[in-house]
C-alpha cells in the first residue's frame, strides 16, 4: 500500500472519530445540561414522635482461663445459667442472642514491658422483649447478676416492624415538605412547579434511646445501679426524622 493511501485511511478513521465524538456529545451532554436547566432545587424535613416498642437488655460475660479452652467452658457456664434464669422468667430461645464472642490473650503492660497471663473470653447477649414488660427489667438484672453476668446497657428500641413503617412515614412526610417548597419557591418567581425530575434521600435518622449504660456511670456497672436506673421505667415518646432532596421543572 502507498503511503499517500496510508495517511488518507488514517486521516479518514481520526475525522471519523471526531466526528463520532460531537455527536455523542450532543446526545450525552446537551439533556443533561437542559435537564437541570430552569429547575428548583428544595430539601424536604420531617420530624415525627414515636413510641419504642421494644427493650433491649446487653448483658455481657467475661470468664478468664489458663488456657483458651479453659476460659471459654467458664464463659460457657455463666452463659447457660443465664439462659436458663431468663427462660425460667418466661422468656424463649429466640428473645436471647448472641451479639459478640471472643477469645483472646489477657495481656498486661508493666514497666514498659508486655506479658501475657492466660486467656480472657468475652461474650455479649442481647434479651430482646415488649415494651408493655418493663416490670420484668429487675427480674432481668438479678438474673444476669445471679448467673454472674454484668449489665453493659438497657435500651427502648424499635422493632424492625416498627423502623420500617415509620421510615416510610417519615420519607413521606419529608417529600410532602419537599412538594410544598417547591410550589411555594415557584410562586414567588411568578411560576408553578412542574415534573419531578429528580428525587434523592438524604437521611433517615433513628438510634436506640439508651435507659442505662454501665460506661455512662464511670464503673463496671452493677445490678444495683441498672435497677435504680429502671425503677418505675416507662418508655417516652422520642424523635424519628428523615429528609430528601428533590429537584422541580418550573413552568
Amino acid at each position: 500500500m502507498k503511503k499517500e493511501n496510508t495517511a488518507i485511511i488514517i486521516t479518514s478513521i481520526v475525522a471519523g472519530a471526531v466526528i463520532l465524538i460531537a455527536l455523542l456529545a450532543m446526545f450525552v451532554f446537551v439533556p443533561m445540561s437542559s435537564s437541570t436547566s430552569n429547575t428548583v432545587t428544595v430539601q424536604g424535613t420531617s420530624t415525627i414522635h414515636v413510641l419504642p416498642d421494644r427493650v433491649a437488655v446487653y448483658f455481657d460475660i467475661q470468664t478468664n482461663g489458663t488456657t483458651s479452652a479453659e476460659a471459654n467452658d467458664a464463659n460457657t457456664v455463666v452463659y447457660n445459667q443465664l439462659k436458663a434464669s431468663l427462660i425460667a422468667l418466661g422468656f424463649n430461645e429466640s428473645q436471647i442472642g448472641t451479639q459478640s464472642y471472643s477469645i483472646y490473650p489477657n495481656t498486661i503492660y508493666s514497666n514498659g514491658r508486655t506479658s501475657t497471663d492466660g486467656y480472657i473470653a468475652s461474650h455479649s447477649i442481647k434479651l430482646e422483649f415488649s415494651a408493655n414488660d418493663t416490670s420484668k427489667l429487675s427480674s432481668v438484672i438479678d438474673a444476669g447478676a445471679n448467673a454472674g453476668a454484668g449489665i453493659s446497657t438497657i435500651d427502648f428500641e424499635l422493632s424492625t416492624a416498627s423502623q420500617n413503617y415509620y421510615k416510610a412515614q417519615a420519607l413521606e412526610l419529608a417529600s410532602q415538605d419537599a412538594k410544598t417548597k417547591a410550589d411555594a419557591v415557584a410562586a414567588g418567581f411568578g411560576k408553578s412547579a412542574g415534573n419531578l425530575v429528580s428525587v434523592s434521600v438524604n437521611d433517615f435518622n433513628y438510634y436506640p434511646w439508651p435507659v442505662y449504660s454501665a460506661s455512662a456511670s464511670g464503673s463496671s456497672g452493677t445490678a444495683n445501679e441498672a435497677k435504680a436506673a429502671v425503677m418505675n421505667l416507662a418508655p417516652t415518646t422520642q424523635d424519628v426524622s428523615a429528609s430528601v432532596s428533590a429537584i422541580y421543572k418550573l413552568i
